[in-house]
């Protein structure tokens, strides 16, 4: 018997966040959960399982009530993909909005191009570049599949030809990261840059 049952649903500001992963594709060293946190705002997002689509569906709420819904927790949504494409559908036949918070590796990890699906349902995407050398990425990263800095790059050249809002950020006080060269990288892609501060989550 579970003491406390895991956050799946949680909001911020005019948003709700749908937790549906704990598994990551990166171990970051910036990211609070690798430093002893689990938590954003109030909200404890530690998973111990893969949720299913029904369980974030009787959660979704009157979808008019939200400016948008974000697939982002603690882990990589798009390691969830069939509860990602499940909810996200609902959540598009509801009228509603959603959007995507990715490491960008969704293709790597499931060896295909995965961004005609999520155009289906998917608003917008949010995906993090974090750093604008391969060596930076993998000090900062640390990414557990082999070609995850090429990889990203590929799919955020790829992800504004399927999607039209794409966002991709970088954080601002990583050591060794050049905030504007990330810009650079992003908008020679077609992307919309986003900079990020270091410690400031959620």
């Amino acid at each position: 018997m579970e003491a406390q049952q895991p956050t799946l649903v949680y909001d911020i500001r005019n948003s709700r966040y749908l937790n549906i992963t704990g598994r990551c594709t990166l171990q970051c060293q910036f990211c609070p959960k690798h430093n002893g946190s689990k938590q954003v705002h109030e909200y404890q997002l530690d998973l111990n399982r893969q949720p299913k689509a029904d369980e974030l569906i009787s959660q979704l709420g009157d979808v008019s009530q939200f400016d948008e819904y974000v697939f982002c927790g603690y882990g990589e949504p798009t390691l969830n993909l069939a509860t990602l494409l499940t909810v996200a559908s609902e959540i598009k036949n509801r009228a509603g909005k959603v959007r995507v918070n990715t490491d960008g590796l969704g293709n790597l990890f499931h060896r295909r191009n995965i961004l005609p699906e999520l155009a289906n349902c998917v608003d917008s995407l949010s995906i993090s570049l974090n750093a604008d050398t391969e060596i930076s990425y993998l000090q900062h990263c640390r990414p557990k599949l082999a070609g995850s800095y090429e990889a990203l790059l590929d799919f955020i050249k790829l992800a504004p030809e399927y999607i039209n809002d794409v966002q991709v950020s970088a954080i601002n006080g990583l050591a060794g990261v050049d905030i504007n060269a990330c810009r650079q990288i992003v908008e020679s892609r077609g992307a919309v840059f986003k900079q990020r501060e270091l410690d400031i989550v959620g």
